[in-house]
């Protein structure tokens, strides 16, 4: 009995002890924001530092207005001081700490320090802060709860004009089907489209859908999708919405062929037309020499009259039927040249005939 007893003392010791360590052991603790101050004013500056979060991770830190802890951010980044933003990484353990300016955001507070993961963990920690000075308004009512899911296939439509082959920038529109799974209704919601290419993370922008997509309703979005000039390769476009991603599909774009002619022709062209133009000013340029004096063209001087020449003896003359006239030889003159023979001469064989 002693030793029954024992053993339930040291079974109940040991689930008092494990019992509170059980809770503790399975509550995660989640990404932690703290503020230097939790006031200020332009110009001024804040430290901003948090725990809990994911090692390595990029994080963004704005000032925003419309906000409030719990609630998020009324227009997402459209109510920020997106100019006055810092970017943090978080450490190995999972830490950071950043100087972030004072800015007045655009729309009017409530504001809010928002701190939330570019790359690697997508959390958003909102942190209350008020900016010295700047007008305050009522927060507008929550367009519904951004419970948006996917229920069609993604599609890019659009195709590529000739000036993408020319280097002008790719254009697309994604387009896919949402349903509303929330008990209201979702009112102009507010997506983000990035592109990202290779190892890079994709840049978001936001892109408002205008309409109202009510509880257990669907609808066809449309968002327009554009790259940088010259941008080509295999590229991916995303679309966030609440935070999360919902759609991501891969985008090929063709190489602009058409710079490279552009510059192969040029390459051509002018060295072509440089040496044409230097041809025809050294021609101008450079002394005329006496070659080029005689190959000048000359004038037409007036011809000199003939000499007519010393009538031909008849020992000179030729003969009938020869069309070749026999010159007389130099070293006789046309009075001491010996007379033909008569039976060869013209006159004794026409009377002969």
């Amino acid at each position: 009995m002693r030793t029954i007893r024992t053993a339930a003392t040291l079974l109940t010791a040991l689930a008092l002890v494990l019992l509170p360590a059980a809770p503790a052991a399975t509550a995660a603790p989640g990404p932690v924001v703290e503020l230097s101050a939790t006031e200020g004013g332009k110009g001024g500056e804040i430290t901003v530092s948090g725990s809990g979060w994911k090692p390595g991770a990029l994080l963004m830190l704005l000032i925003c207005g419309q906000g409030a802890p719990g609630k998020g951010v009324i227009g997402g980044t459209n109510s920020c001081a997106n100019t006055e933003g810092r970017a943090a990484t978080v450490d190995k353990r999972g830490a950071f700490s950043t100087k972030l300016p004072v800015a007045e955001p655009p729309k009017p507070c409530p504001c809010v320090v928002h701190v939330a993961g570019v790359t690697g963990q997508q959390d958003a920690v909102d942190k209350e802060f008020t900016v010295a000075g700047h007008p305050t308004a009522p927060l507008p009512e929550a367009s519904g709860d951004g419970r948006l899911a996917v229920l069609a296939a993604v599609r890019l439509d659009g195709s590529s004009g000739i000036l993408v082959w020319f280097g002008a920038p790719a254009r697309r529109e994604v387009v896919f089907t949402v349903g509303n799974l929330g008990p209201t209704a979702v009112k102009d919601p507010v997506f983000e489209v990035g592109t990202s290419h290779g190892v890079f993370a994709p840049q978001y922008e936001e892109r408002q859908w205008r309409g109202t997509i009510e509880p257990g309703k669907k609808a066809l979005i449309r968002l327009p999708a554009e790259l940088t000039a010259g941008a080509h390769g295999d590229y991916q476009v995303s679309v966030k919405y609440a935070g999360k991603v919902l759609v991501e599909q891969p985008w090929g774009v063709g190489r602009p062929w058409g710079v490279t002619l552009f510059w192969a022709l040029l390459a051509v062209v002018v060295p072509a037309a440089l040496f044409r133009i230097g041809m025809a000013v050294v021609d101008r340029v450079r002394p005329v020499s006496g070659a080029g004096r005689a190959a000048a063209p000359r004038t037409r001087t007036r011809a000199r009259p003939r000499r007519r020449a010393p009538a031909r003896t008849p020992a000179s003359a030729p003969a009938p039927g020869d069309g070749e006239t026999t010159a007389a030889l130099p070293w006789f003159s046309p009075d001491s040249a010996p007379s033909a023979p008569e039976s060869s001469s013209p006159t004794t064989t026409k009377g002969q005939a």
